[in-house]
């Protein structure tokens, strides 16, 4: 979890300035995150009128709204007038560079809609709408309107889940001199291990559509490096993309059962790919984009200095391979708000995308087996009211060598949202996953970490889970201080994990129950983080294990953050 404690109070004692070459900012409107929406001009003719009379686009106007609005009397307090001078609100080119549409081109008003979710999209965004607002001889004016967020943010984290703590803290930078750049340098202190971590990633590289990230962690058990460069399908009508990617890692990995730690070992992993895509982009609708790639992956595994005599290993793998891939996008979103956030416009995908990717893997490239290695994914999404919203999907990924599958996971999820009122929802979701052949590294786990909130962390191990959860969850009007919007849910979980852990593993009493059925229930406070460049939901749980074991705690209280509800 970040704890930002306003995320001000710890900035104040940096730059009390703000740069002479920052961008002027436009007066003050009020903020659509306070559920009032900017009305479209009364004079401005519908959309179909404009694209059907062939409107083009005149003046592009940016209207950039500090973190705090000045508009707002609770808002207009000298602490909140300062972390507006300080913080260096987003630039109207960065702002400029997410756009579809530009002065001179026809007026589309799907392009308008999906320039609103690409720029929602962005964490140094809070809020964002585009409309129309003038008219006159055939050209239609044009206001992007935009709230920032808290990007400079001093890290201190601590988190708790499972029965096991972390923390860290550090700096980040989210919007890097109004640019969206994305700089930090943090120390972590983790289940895993303790770390200390810097990266850098620009999203729209020197303004163009290109991103570039990279990172490279010290860490107790080892290190690890990425590099990313990449011109990804940013839109539905991108006709190309292209990219390079590069990982390089060693760490020290552990098996878990019953929330302890009962083996450990040495991991090398290298992982890189090169890809290149091509789509005619939207047509009646829809989206088929094609890909095709290299990549390799490497994993080596040895003997951990603790490990336990003879244990067993991870297999070893060396997979060189082209593929070639396929993506099927429906175009159909909708707006809502008190879904997944707390007082954000959120963008639900309700049509099928679905991608599949299929590579060759064989000696002749380098590989030391010969193997189809495939990943597909289909989601859908159902809305028939405004009441009911249901999300579902299915994935596969893994190989087939040897005439079967090996290293596969099959998966299905569903979520389903119930709205009794603009306050109040009922939640419940549903997923299950199976293993074929999953090795020591791969291998399922149920806990406290993984929506089993009652239990401790990697509880369960197997090779194959389900999970259940419904919550019944209240979105308030409290907003403290103007900084956190508060919620609050009551929760039950099921689930359960089936098949050997592949560690040999000491009796103990629960032994002959490794395979039942957990259940927990418990409350939850929800405290929606709309001020700061993460976007998280802080959780802060408090959960009963009915089916607890003599040896836990007869409550787990976990605090964390996530990226929903």
């Amino acid at each position: 979890m970040t704890w930002s404690r306003g995320a001000l109070v710890a900035t104040i004692l940096g730059s009390l300035w703000q740069p002479a070459w920052a961008d002027a900012v436009v007066p003050s409107v009020r903020s659509r995150a306070d559920e009032r929406v900017f009305p479209r001009a009364a004079e401005v003719p519908d959309d179909a009128t404009l694209e059907a009379g062939g409107a083009r686009i005149g003046t592009v106007r940016h209207v950039r709204l500090n973190v705090f609005d000045p508009t707002i009397p609770a808002e207009d307090t000298a602490l909140f007038r300062l972390a507006n001078r300080i913080h260096v609100i987003t630039r109207e080119s960065t702002l400029g560079a997410q756009l579809l549409f530009q002065a001179g081109d026809r007026y589309d008003s799907r392009l308008l809609r999906e320039s609103e979710r690409l720029l929602r999209d962005k964490p140094y965004l809070r809020e964002a709408q585009i409309r129309p607002v003038a008219f006159h001889d055939g050209v239609v004016d044009i206001e992007v309107v935009t709230q920032d967020t808290w990007t400079l943010k001093p890290e201190v984290r601590f988190g708790r889940t499972g029965g096991r703590n972390s923390s860290g803290f550090g700096i980040e930078e989210h919007n890097l001199f109004g640019t969206g750049a994305r700089f930090g340098v943090i120390s972590l202190s983790g289940v895993e291990r303790d770390s200390k971590q810097v990266f850098y990633s620009d999203t729209n590289l020197a303004g163009s559509r290109w991103r570039l990230d990279a990172q490279h962690s010290w860490a107790s058990d080892g290190r690890a490096g990425s590099f990313r460069v990449e011109r990804p399908f940013y839109a539905l009508d991108a006709r190309w993309a292209a990219g390079l990617a590069w990982r390089d890692e060693r760490r020290i990995d552990s098996v878990y059962d019953e929330g302890r730690v009962v083996d450990r070992f040495a991991i090398r992993e290298r992982f890189g790919r090169v890809e290149f895509g091509v789509s005619e982009g939207l047509r009646d609708g829809w989206v088929t984009r094609w890909t095709a790639g290299v990549t390799v992956d490497e994993r080596r595994a040895a003997p951990a200095p603790d490990s336990l005599p003879g244990s067993p290993l991870p297999r070893d793998r060396r997979l060189t391979y082209p593929w070639v891939g396929i993506e099927v996008i429906e175009d159909d979103f909708r707006e809502t708000r008190n879904q997944d956030q707390i007082a954000r416009t959120e963008d639900l995908e309700l049509g099928w995308r679905m991608r599949l990717r299929l590579g060759l893997a064989s000696g002749a490239l380098g590989s030391d087996r010969n193997a189809v290695v495939f990943d597909t994914r289909v989601s859908k999404g159902f809305q028939p009211d405004a009441a009911h919203t249901l999300l579902a999907s299915v994935a596969a990924t893994g190989r087939y060598e040897d005439g079967a599958l090996d290293e596969t996971t099959i998966g299905a999820a569903a979520r389903y949202h119930w709205r009794h009122s603009a306050r109040r929802s009922t939640f419940i979701a549903l997923g299950a996953d199976r293993g074929v052949h999953l090795d020591l590294d791969s291998q399922l786990t149920l806990g406290g970490d993984s929506g089993l909130r009652g239990y401790p962390y990697r509880f369960r191990t197997g090779q194959g889970r389900w999970l259940l959860t419904a919550e019944e969850r209240w979105f308030t009007d409290w907003y403290p201080f103007r900084l956190f919007n508060v919620g609050g849910a009551v929760f039950y979980d099921m689930g359960r994990v089936w098949g050997d852990n592949l560690v040999p593993l000491p009796a103990t009493p629960s032994s002959g129950r490794r395979n039942g059925v957990l259940r927990d229930i418990g409350i939850g406070l929800r405290l929606g983080n709309s001020r700061s460049a993460v976007g998280s939901v802080i959780h802060i749980d408090v959960a009963y294990p009915i089916d607890r074991e003599a040896s836990m705690r007869k409550v787990q209280i976990s605090v964390q953050a996530k990226s929903s509800f």
